[in-house]
């Protein structure tokens, strides 16, 4: 009887991304639902906000308001009817009405981003910790899979799943928000389109948040690799062990400065050492003074300018950027090597 033909091993490219379906799987309430429940959130209490402010105005709008444009034209409102104040808008009204829901946008989208970080500091800080606490390592290490894959699936997941499907969840819930405030244009009388779509940039906004993904997955390198080297190397408490190594080292380097030894600098320590090592996964750190010194804040489009590509993509001419790059790798590197002879005890 013939032999059955043997199965050919899975490719490392296909066990990998098994890994990371794994990583998703395990780690799904925080990867994917709690960025969702965060919009949800925030469009719940846009919501009540709106409907607080619409009963505030009714109470307090007399019948009769006379409101003045920059061009000098005067027209009256009775009561809350947009309508009226959508066919007296000029053009550098439509463009700074533009300017504030475009902020709005960012702020309304924000809060998945904001749940992100938490995410992965925390998710980083058990990645390797957990699985030698309950033991669960010992499955794994019985599969054919290196500690560099599994490591390395982790810090793709912390730098470029979770990244993405915040964004998504953000982009949803920019897009939720506009079609609730366009709800309420609509039901008083104004032009959706003409108040809230055309004169602000949701898709540009939704571009420039995914487009930032790959800046943001270089700049968190710094926190990942040092949570995953505290995770695979703390026997216990490894949420202590990552803040407080970093922020004794920066009240030693204090100390030195006021005793005059060393002559370090006790705030370039913080911001490039400490700050970096904790807080890299927080978005849009990278803006320090030196960024928005190229941003135009003052002209047309500030918000979008804040977060344009060209201005993004300009950390990746910063040294600090890339050395922190090597500094996480090298951590990461660290973590793959503990995990490999670390006891399961």
């Amino acid at each position: 009887m013939p032999e059955a033909p043997r199965k050919a091993p899975p490719h490392k490219t296909q066990r990998f991304r098994w890994l990371l379906q794994r990583e998703f799987w395990e780690h799904k309430g925080g990867f994917f639902w709690a960025p969702l429940v965060a919009g949800g959130i925030s469009l719940l209490l846009s919501l009540m906000v709106i409907v607080i402010a619409t009963v505030a105005a009714r109470k307090h709008i007399a019948d009769d308001v006379d409101i003045t444009l920059n061009s000098g034209e005067r027209f009256q409102i009775n009561g809350l009817d947009l309508g009226m104040l959508t066919s007296k808008l000029g053009q550098e009204e439509l463009r700074q009405l533009g300017d504030g829901l475009d902020l709005t946008l960012i702020m309304a989208s924000s809060w998945p981003f904001i749940v992100l970080a938490f995410v992965l500091f925390f998710y980083c800080l058990g990645a390797l910790y957990d699985e030698r606490k309950d033991r669960s390592v010992l499955f794994w290490k019985s599969l054919p899979l290196s500690d560099r894959d599994t490591v390395l699936s982790k810090v793709a997941t912390a730098t470029l799943v979770a990244p993405l499907l915040a964004t998504l969840a953000a982009i949803a819930t920019m897009f939720g928000f506009l079609i609730l405030i366009s709800a309420v244009v609509a039901l008083h009388g104004g032009n959706p389109y003409t108040l809230l779509w055309g004169p602000s940039s949701p898709l540009l906004l939704a571009g420039q948040y995914v487009a930032a993904i790959p800046v943001y997955a270089l700049w968190a390198l710094p926190t990942v690799g040092w949570l995953m080297l505290c995770s695979a190397w703390a026997r216990t408490k490894p949420f202590l062990w990552a803040v407080m190594i970093p922020v004794f080292a920066g009240i030693f380097v204090a100390w030195f400065e006021v005793m005059g030894v060393f002559g370090l600098d006790t705030w370039w320590f913080f911001k490039n050492i400490v700050l970096r090592m904790l807080t890299s996964v927080f978005p849009l750190t990278w803006m320090d003074l030196e960024y928005l010194q190229h941003v135009d804040m003052d002209g047309p489009g500030a918000a979008r300018n804040l977060m344009n590509p060209i201005g993004v993509y300009r950390n990746l001419a910063q040294a600090n950027l890339w050395i922190g790059v090597v500094a996480g790798a090298a951590m990461i590197f660290a973590a793959i090597r503990l995990r490999r002879w670390r006891d399961e005890g």
